[in-house]
């Protein structure tokens, strides 16, 4: 495996911890140097911000609202608050990263929207589950329950098939409340179902997807797509408030257009979920190891003794254990090589060896 080095030069061993440490693709970069020729009009309103609002309604294929933020915490809590008042619910998987990893954010800019948690295999929601929680009580003294929010790809690495969001669709439907999609991920789950865009969102009853450009080879950015535009009304205020319109709009929108254009941003999920089902495989054929999860986007969960985890880690290897169900969890990203791979597949195999 050639030896990657940090910005100082010095040896780096490849980091499996998360794919927000990939850098920047060459498509977005690309991009970003176009659009800083020269001047342009500020805070979105400049020929490159239309623009990507053009190439995501003609990748969704119906009119939509399109708003652009600096990243995923305040896409997913804006676009919670844009649906809720703070006298309402949001229910969601007990694993789901508006739940676990955004520090209150959701309830904080919704002025207090209480988050109401269910089960479910694989970290997909189980909608017995979500109806018991909806209907369970409905007298004046319960949070009333007004968004159904889904993980797309989940946090433990699965996808929700396109049956399985239009079964959360017609649940959402039935009992009057609006879908957000939380898709920090959501490239890698196109390019693991193999479907048109439209299939797993609006098609399927959701009300607005909070669509990821950091985690698919973007500096910065993640677009809030508004498929129900009148969920929309007044969302530029709150960007505002909360500190996420950005004054050289520009540089967040332009590679939107490159990465859709040029279809780098399914290529990069695709290159990242390939060398996560190549590590699912080869770490199979490893005795004692067990995988913890279905491998369907670019996360592998393995379960292996605490002291191989404990070796890995001693070689130079970054992971996270706390994210799952114990275990660690190995990120692939865009830029992970095959070779990379081979070279984690290796140190495994000698650490359940220790």
């Amino acid at each position: 495996m050639k030896e990657r080095v940090n910005a100082a030069g010095q040896p780096l061993k490849y980091h499996f911890a998360s794919d927000n440490y990939a850098g920047i693709c060459v498509e977005a970069w690309q991009a970003m140097e176009e659009a800083n020729r020269g001047l342009a009009c500020s805070y979105g309103d400049d020929a490159w911000t239309e623009k990507a609002c053009e190439q995501i309604r003609e990748l969704f294929e119906t009119d939509c609202e399109i708003y652009f933020v600096f990243n995923g915490t305040a896409a997913n809590s804006l676009a919670l608050a844009s649906m809720c008042k703070s006298y309402h619910s949001i229910v969601c998987h007990e694993m789901a990263h508006v739940e676990t990893d955004e520090c209150g954010a959701p309830e904080f800019f919704s002025n207090g929207t209480k988050m109401l948690l269910v089960p479910g295999e694989n970290g997909k929601i189980d909608l017995d589950a979500v109806e018991h929680t909806i209907t369970k009580r409905s007298d004046i003294h319960y949070p009333k329950p007004r968004v159904l929010s889904v993980t797309q790809a989940t946090e433990l690495g699965t996808v929700y098939s396109v049956a399985e969001l239009q079964a959360v669709g017609e649940m959402a439907r039935k009992h009057a409340l609006h879908v957000h999609m939380d898709g920090a991920r959501f490239g890698n789950a196109v390019a693991s179902l193999g479907v048109e865009p439209k299939e797993i969102t609006w098609q399927a009853g959701v009300d607005v997807l909070t669509f990821g450009g950091t985690k698919n080879g973007f500096a910065v950015g993640e677009a809030v797509v508004f498929f129900n535009k009148e969920l929309a009304y007044e969302f530029d205020y709150r960007c505002k408030q909360a500190g996420q319109l950005a004054s050289k709009m520009r540089f967040l929108t332009a590679p939107w257009i490159n990465m859709l254009q040029s279809g780098a941003w399914l290529r990069n999920a695709t290159q990242a979920n390939n060398c996560a089902r190549l590590l699912e495989t080869e770490v199979k054929k490893i005795p004692g190891v067990r995988i913890m999860f279905p491998s369907q986007a670019n996360s592998v969960f393995i379960e292996m003794p605490e002291q191989a985890l404990a070796a890995l880690r001693a070689k130079g290897w970054h992971f996270y254990t706390f994210i799952g169900a114990g275990g660690g969890r190995f990120m692939c990203s865009w830029d992970t090589k095959v070779d990379e791979v081979a070279a984690l597949v290796q140190d495994i195999r000698i650490a359940m060896q220790l």
